[in-house]
């Protein structure tokens, strides 16, 4: 092979040489909701986010929930005026900040991000069905295995929610991973 400059094509994803040294592939900055359950354990009707748009390593994410109408928590909170629980609203960010922390981990099936404080939650206004959340959480102090995080839920650029939110990286207990167990 030569010295030469090469590039990446549609039919070579591989990574390139570029003057002797391999060119690594760009950083991931988006993830499907595929690429979400890959990464965070949580499922309907628990996931509560749908999309990332844009993302920093370990510096800062932009997630987008849908809210649609058949979610279970709108046939009690209220039935004649459904409301998004605020405390959904703050998991939506601790699972957006969950998806920036996993990604950083190499062994994350055999760990959980849980939730471990949270600091002047705000409400400012209702989110209701047909909402579609705009979740950016910055990373304010992140350590091997817990991070700091301010999160901000906007609806058509209004604040919905805030909060600052803390966020531990714990040894899953006891269970396998289901990938892991359905191999068995």
């Amino acid at each position: 092979m030569s010295d030469s400059t090469l590039t990446p094509t549609a039919e070579n994803t591989e990574p390139e040489i570029v003057s002797g040294s391999a060119v690594p592939p760009p950083e991931k900055t988006t993830l499907d909701i595929v690429e979400i359950m890959a990464i965070l354990p949580h499922r309907y009707p628990f996931l509560l986010i749908d999309r990332v748009i844009e993302m920093e390593r370990k510096t800062r994410i932009v997630a987008i929930k849908n809210v649609t109408a058949n979610e279970p928590h709108f046939t009690g909170h209220f039935p004649d005026f459904p409301i998004m629980p605020a405390v959904l609203q703050v998991e939506a960010i601790a699972q957006a900040g969950g998806a920036l922390l996993l990604t950083e981990i190499p062994d994350r099936d055999n760990k959980l991000m849980v939730f471990a404080g949270i600091e002047a939650a705000k409400f400012r206004r209702p989110v209701v069905p047909g909402d579609q959340l705009r979740i950016e959480v910055t990373v304010l102090n992140w350590r091997r295995t817990a991070v700091k995080l301010l999160g901000k839920v906007t609806v058509d650029g209004a604040i919905a929610c805030e909060a600052t939110i803390m966020c531990m990286l714990v040894p899953r207990g006891g269970k396998k991973p289901a990938a892991e167990a359905e191999a068995q």
